[in-house]
């Protein structure tokens, strides 16, 4: 999936020269916790995020005068350089990201550094959700499998074999050994007992259910 395809392209922006209150006017009124500060051209030249505004608007124990701070231009509280994202980055990859450097949102940038969108933290939550499939009512089924080339085929032909819709398919490492490979599907139906039992029947080791009480919704 493409960063284009989840990305807002309707994004709230001032200019370096608006105030702290101009910020704080919009964060309250769109219910927003970042906004791009751009130039003249459009191109991305810092971020300026709720806590920010927050830190820099005085307290309600000081004095009249300390709310002269909200008058001060938005860019002497900005933080610049900007990390920002390309409208064709893929999105598994951008999700590193936000990880590693701790940042919950990116502004998204064409040639010449240009904004066209941003992605925020609840929008690739929001798309992690899309890509494993928990948005549609189904069952989850784990087994460990061993890491070699043909396996993913030979364990989706079961499913096959049952004409069952597979939704999602996750792959990641086993943790207890190195040799082995934990598929992850979520299956279009609510009773995956049959398809359980042909998966059993065939040598692999099920993870998750770890039962045949019932269907797992």
């Amino acid at each position: 999936m493409l960063v284009e395809e989840i990305m807002k392209t309707e994004v709230i922006t001032l200019p370096p020269t608006a105030t702290i209150q101009q910020a704080l006017d919009l964060l309250n009124q769109h219910k927003i916790r970042h906004i791009p500060i751009i130039d003249k051209e459009n191109h991305v030249i810092g971020i300026v995020s709720d806590r920010d505004v927050r830190d820099a608007s005085p307290s309600i124990f000081e004095s009249d005068e300390g709310s002269n701070n909200l008058q001060h231009e938005i860019q002497s509280i900005m933080s610049h350089p900007v990390i920002t994202i390309h409208p064709l980055d893929f999105v598994e990859e951008i999700a590193k990201i936000f990880y590693d450097k701790e940042i919950a949102c990116l502004p998204v940038v064409r040639e010449g550094n240009r904004l066209v969108g941003i992605v925020t933290e609840k929008d690739m939550l929001y798309t992690m959700i899309q890509l494993t499939g928990t948005h549609v009512q189904g069952s989850h089924i784990e087994i460990k499998v061993p890491h070699r080339p043909g396996i993913l085929p030979e364990v989706t032909a079961i499913f096959g074999k049952r004409k069952t819709n597979i939704v999602s398919v996750l792959v990641y490492p086993s943790k207890d050994d190195p040799e082995y490979k934990i598929l992850v599907f979520r299956i279009q139906t609510m009773n995956p007992l049959p398809v359980i039992e042909d998966l059993r029947e065939a040598g692999y080791e099920l993870l998750a259910p770890n039962h045949t009480a019932g269907p797992l919704k």
